[in-house]
């Protein structure tokens, strides 16, 4: 089978297209034909080697699958061939990816895709989904009638954040840098769109949330802590998924006063029935016309390397010039 892969962790152009013996579905796994797969923040930290994990050699780039079972191994029972099924959390701590035209995984991290969810869309909301909903619920516990701000709301995460908050009921506000962005924004359900590199952000959340915003989602890797914290009602929420490296000076005296409480979190560490629950709501939401992938571009598993140099332009250079996922299509 083709398949995108390294034999060392290095820049993008250490990504090869190679031919490697199709994988089999083994006890509790699933052989699944690739048709998409996507682009994230994570892949090309574990693929450069700046976030270090054991890697099976050669290594597949990718997390994000979604595709038809080909086949199941013996003990499979919520899965059989011919579904249609997508995943993520592959690519990591010791997992082949799934950036290839077949990949097997354990079935405890697939899910059926809904009828009318192309791949390429199943693709593009796994890792980003998953990710939103676990901040969302499973730690900010965000409820119907409460604000949230989210730094961010047309990238990956930050509009599946946007999407998820109104799907419960909340207000949204965020930010983005172009008038193209922030109509995505109001599009996805954003209240107030702010543009961050004209207006005054601090003060048009102020005028609409006076009393605080209740959760403050941080997808910038160099959180403000006195920003935010001065940004939060009394009992606000601040959810981190990003910034390994960062060390902000922290407010604690105003941040206890408040009673405020802070999460971070990395969607890989989350358990099996975590991830299962909030891919649950995902296929939910989707079938209701709630939640849509935002895609930015899908490109040929030929392109796979100059996707990763566009995704770390944007994620560690902060070029701009990603609106949403990149979606790999690797079959038909």
């Amino acid at each position: 089978m083709l398949a995108a892969a390294i034999e060392k962790t290095g820049p993008a152009d250490s990504i090869k297209i190679i031919d490697l013996p199709k994988p089999e579905a083994k006890d509790g796994s699933v052989l699944v034909r690739v048709e998409a797969a996507s682009v994230n923040p994570i892949d090309t930290y574990v693929r450069s080697g700046m976030v270090a994990m054991p890697l099976p050699l050669p290594f597949i780039v990718g997390s994000d699958m979604a595709g038809t079972v080909e086949a199941v191994g013996p003990d499979v029972k919520r899965f059989k061939p011919g579904d249609r099924v997508w995943g993520t959390n592959q690519g990591l701590l010791g997992r082949q990816g799934t950036t290839a035209e077949y990949a097997a995984a354990s079935e405890e991290w697939l899910y059926p895709t809904p009828d009318g969810v192309t791949s390429e869309q199943a693709a593009a909301l796994a890792l980003v989904g998953i990710t939103a909903h676990l901040g969302l619920v499973r730690d900010a516990k965000l409820k119907a009638g409460e604000t949230l701000f989210v730094n961010g709301g047309s990238g990956g995460v930050g509009s599946a954040v946007v999407q998820m908050a109104k799907a419960i009921g909340a207000r949204v506000i965020t930010t983005a840098g172009s008038e193209e962005k922030l109509a995505l924004c109001r599009e996805l359900g954003a209240e107030v769109a702010i543009n961050y590199k004209s207006d005054d952000v601090d003060a048009m959340i102020k005028a609409f949330a006076p009393q605080g915003v209740n959760v403050f989602w941080e997808t910038l890797r160099e959180p403000d802590f006195d920003r935010a914290v001065a940004l939060l009602a009394p009992r606000g929420r601040m959810i981190l998924m990003a910034g390994r490296d960062a060390r902000p000076p922290f407010p604690v005296g105003p941040f206890y006063v408040k009673g405020c409480s802070l999460h971070g979190f990395a969607m890989f560490n989350a358990t099996p029935d975590e991830q299962r629950a909030a891919a649950e709501d995902i296929n939910r939401w989707q079938c209701e016309g709630k939640l849509k992938a935002n895609i930015d571009r899908v490109v040929p598993l030929s392109e796979i390397a100059a996707a990763h140099r566009l995704q770390e332009d944007n994620t560690i250079h902060k070029a701009g010039t990603l609106t949403g996922k990149i979606v790999i299509k690797v079959s038909s």
